[in-house]
Order: structure tokens, then C-alpha cells, then sequence
């Protein structure tokens, strides 16, 4: 391409070639090292934030190549003739790009405004797909290929810089004789003569279509993560709230309304997953009913979000509607069950009720798939032997047996869900807290018993919500 150089101000000196070659360096080293981290984050474009990390990944490797190529071309100087040979040589024919390769998106092109001549480079023409045969357009002919919408923004870039000797800085799009449309960066600057008139116009065409379609990708991904975000926010906010409304307190002593002397000290504790923001299906409850028995029940339904902790809150309704109309726990898992399988939505859970009679201390209860209560006595602890019992949803036809168990003064019941230490394994769960027996014996009240399992489970890496409830006999 002829010189670029405007007359008033003195010619550049270009860069050495040890200097570009250690800068193409440095750039295929960077390459490298994106490209590395880019592999090792594919199995996180599941999720809307892997995705756009992704997508950005993908730009900035597209980026780093169309650096590397461009040092390429400062490095080796414009393609000319070769010494030896005598006139210039036509334009090379388009050859097909490498895969990956930038080299053939960057053109140049002069405007002779004396002559009114043309001037292009052979990438110029694969860029505009035109064959290289064809005389160049000149600038009254180029907006011929332009989009109608963005020619008034070509020929207000070419006034600007005919008639202000504004530099050209700006895009618009083509179309190819093929039909496709590519997105052109144009960039250029008026040449002076020596009276300061304007006698050439030079620019340097760049084909940026892919590099465009990787940053619509990245804003498309940045603007469906930021979605998924507030919807989970939302989702998060409002299942909070729908647990606040219908459980008991989160941590803290059951403080329940009485009409008799207090029989149970009862405390109660919730602990959040460490692998996910979203609350899951876990509930525990503690109620008076209405013949002075008392409700205990914890459990869980599969799965996380708004829609797990709805289910919930309809289960744990159901469950307190029973046991008020008297339902003893194993008829009451049986219907249980029931409602579940009916439900739009079928899900699977555990659940653990307990019917307790403070005059006899007989404590009445039924599982469905759900670890069973620990019963610490004299500074040892035992499970209770389990009744047989699925999990709910599991089969609309399940029956659930009772076991019956005689409290003593003194003893401390424990129920727990699923989810205290990773795995759901319920046996390693069962022993670290029979463990705590003798620090049992030694606690004053229930709420102490809790803050005990916080310590020994708070800081494990849980993959799923856990909850527990503890209720010692007083009299």
C-alpha cells in the first residue's frame, strides 16, 4: 500500500524486527496458557455462568490470534513484488483461510482523489468477495456494497474525512456477491499534499464479523447469567419466606404455647447446604395437640427451590392437620404418602413422626425411608429399632408400621434428616452423634445438646440441607 504519511508531521520509524518477534512471542505463550485454562473449564458449561466464562474464553483466544497474526504481517512488511521481478504483480487470487487464521481479514486500500484511481490489496478483495480480476471500487461506487442502513454512516465517515480531514474510525456491513453479509472496522486517514489539500484517502479494512458474533455470545450469556441470578435470588428469597412462615423458629428453644405443665425441653436447629444457595425440602416441627400429646416430626422432600419448599409446606400442613384429628403416625405416613403420589409435581421423601404421651411417657412413632430417632439415656445413646417404612412417594400402595418406646425423666431424644455429613451417609451420622452422649449428660438444657451438634456437624461440607430437633423429658 503507498505511503500513509500526511504532510505535516515527519514519517514513523517502524519497529525492529527482534522487538515484534518477541512480542508474537509473549502472545503465543498467552495463547497457551488461555487455551489451558479454556480446556479445564469445559465441564462447567452446563450452567449459565460456565457458559459465558466460557464464551469469554473463546473471545479473548480469538482476539490473542488476530494479535498474533497482525504482529505477523508489522514483521514481515506488506506483500510486494519481489526484488528481481519488474513491475508489480496482479492480485493474488483469494485463497481459502486457515482454520482459525485472521491473515486473509485485513485489507488496505488508497483513494486517489487527483486521479481518481483505486488501489486495493489482495485481502481486500477476499475480504469484500470480489474477484480479483475487477477494477476496485472507488468511493462513489463502494456504498454499492454496503447495507442500506449503514451507508449514510459510510458516507458521513468519508465526508468527515474528505472535508474535515477527520480520521475514519468506524463499522458497518457488507454484502458479498454470495449473499453472506460480513462486518467491516474501517480505519483511515486523509493524505496531504504539500499545500495542504487533501489528495488521497488511505484506510485499513478489517473483516470483524467473528470477532462481533463472539461479543453478541458473551453479552447474550452475561445477560442470561445475570436472568438465572435474579431468578434465583427470587427463587431463594421467596422459599426462605415460605419456610419462615410455616416452621418453627430456625434454631433456638421451642418455645410452644402450653395449656399444661412443660414435659419436653425442646430445641431445634436448621443447617444450610454448602454446595448450593437454593433451600431444599427439610422441615422439622414441634406441636401441642389438642389431648395434650405432643407432635414431633422432622423430614425431607428431594431436590431444592421454590418448588421443593412449597411441597414441603403442603406435606408439614397435612402432618399438623392429622395429628390434630388424632391420626396415629403410621396411618398418618400411609395418607401421607398418598396425598404425595397425587400431587402435579410427584416427589420422593423421608419423614420421621413421633406421637408423644407425656402421662405414660410412651412415645408412638413411624418412619418412611428416614433415619430413626437416638435415644440417650445414663450417658449412652442407642437408635431406636425402626419400624418398616418407604419413602414416601415411592409406592402409592406402602403401609407404615408403629413402634412404641417408654421415655424415662431425664432421657433425650434426638431426630435428625439427612444431610449431616456428605453422602447422606446416615450410619456415620448416627455414630458421631451417639458419640456425644457423655457431653449430653453433662448439658443443662436441650438448646445446649443443639449447639453441640453445630460444633461437631457446622463446618462440614454438606451437599444437602440437614436439620435436628431435641426434645428431653423433663417429668
Amino acid at each position: 500500500m503507498p505511503s500513509h504519511l500526511s504532510a505535516d508531521r515527519p514519517s514513523a520509524q517502524p519497529p525492529g524486527r527482534g522487538s515484534v518477534d518477541a512480542l508474537i512471542s509473549q502472545t503465543r505463550r498467552l495463547k497457551g496458557e488461555v487455551d489451558a485454562v479454556r480446556r479445564d473449564a469445559q465441564d462447567e458449561v452446563s450452567d449459565p455462568q460456565g457458559r459465558w466464562q466460557r464464551a469469554l474464553y473463546d473471545l479473548a483466544l480469538h482476539q490473542l490470534n488476530d494479535l498474533d497474526e497482525h504482529l505477523a504481517q508489522l514483521r514481515d512488511g506488506p506483500p510486494g513484488p519481489a526484488p528481481d521481478d519488474p513491475a508489480p504483480a496482479a492480485p493474488a487470487a483469494p485463497t481459502a483461510p486457515r482454520h482459525g487464521s485472521l491473515l486473509s481479514r485485513v485489507g488496505s486500500a488508497e483513494w486517489n482523489l487527483l486521479t481518481d484511481e483505486a488501489s486495493w490489496s489482495g485481502e481486500l478483495y477476499q475480504i469484500l468477495g470480489r474477484a480479483p480480476a475487477s477494477p476496485p471500487l472507488t468511493l462513489d461506487e463502494l456504498p454499492s456494497l454496503v447495507l442500506d442502513e449503514d451507508r449514510p454512516k459510510l458516507t458521513s465517515m468519508v465526508t468527515d474525512c474528505l472535508v474535515d480531514a477527520k480520521p475514519i474510525d468506524g463499522e458497518f456491513r457488507v454484502v458479498r456477491p454470495d449473499g453472506a453479509v460480513r462486518t467491516v472496522h474501517m480505519m483511515g486517514e486523509p493524505v496531504l499534499d504539500a499545500d495542504g489539500s487533501t489528495a488521497s484517502m488511505w484506510a485499513v479494512l478489517r473483516d470483524v464479523s467473528e470477532l462481533r458474533r463472539s461479543q453478541r455470545v458473551v453479552s447474550e450469556t452475561r445477560d442470561s447469567l445475570q436472568h438465572h441470578q435474579h431468578r434465583a435470588q427470587t427463587e431463594h428469597r421467596l422459599a426462605v419466606e415460605l419456610q419462615e412462615a410455616v416452621l418453627p423458629p430456625r434454631h433456638g428453644s421451642l418455645r410452644l404455647p402450653r395449656r399444661r405443665p412443660e414435659t419436653l425441653d425442646l430445641a431445634a436447629r436448621s443447617l444450610p447446604s454448602s454446595a448450593t444457595a437454593l433451600l431444599g425440602g427439610d422441615w422439622y416441627d414441634a406441636l401441642e395437640l389438642a389431648d395434650g400429646d405432643m407432635l414431633l416430626s422432622v423430614g425431607d422432600l428431594t431436590g431444592h427451590g421454590v418448588a421443593v419448599t412449597s411441597g414441603m409446606a403442603t406435606l408439614l400442613g397435612a402432618v399438623r392437620g392429622m395429628a390434630m384429628a388424632g391420626t396415629q403416625p403410621g396411618q398418618l405416613l400411609s395418607w401421607l404418602n398418598q396425598l404425595l403420589d397425587a400431587t402435579v409435581h410427584p416427589a420422593l421423601g423421608g419423614a420421621l413422626c413421633c406421637r408423644y404421651r407425656p402421662e405414660t411417657r410412651t412415645l408412638t412413632w413411624a418412619q418412611a425411608g428416614h433415619p430413626a430417632p437416638l435415644l440417650f439415656r445414663d450417658g449412652t445413646g442407642r437408635r431406636l429399632h425402626a419400624p418398616d417404612g418407604v419413602l414416601l412417594g415411592a409406592t402409592p400402595a406402602a403401609t407404615y408400621e408403629q413402634a412404641e418406646e417408654t421415655l424415662e425423666a431425664g432421657d433425650l431424644l434426638l431426630l435428625h434428616t439427612d444431610g449431616l455429613v456428605p453422602g447422606h451417609d446416615s450410619t456415620d451420622a448416627a455414630d458421631r452423634l451417639l458419640g456425644l452422649a457423655p457431653r449430653f449428660t453433662e448439658a443443662p438444657t436441650a438448646q445446649d445438646c443443639v449447639r453441640m451438634v453445630v460444633e461437631e456437624f457446622g463446618k462440614t461440607e454438606r451437599e444437602d440441607d440437614a436439620c435436628v430437633l431435641i426434645a428431653r423429658v423433663t417429668s
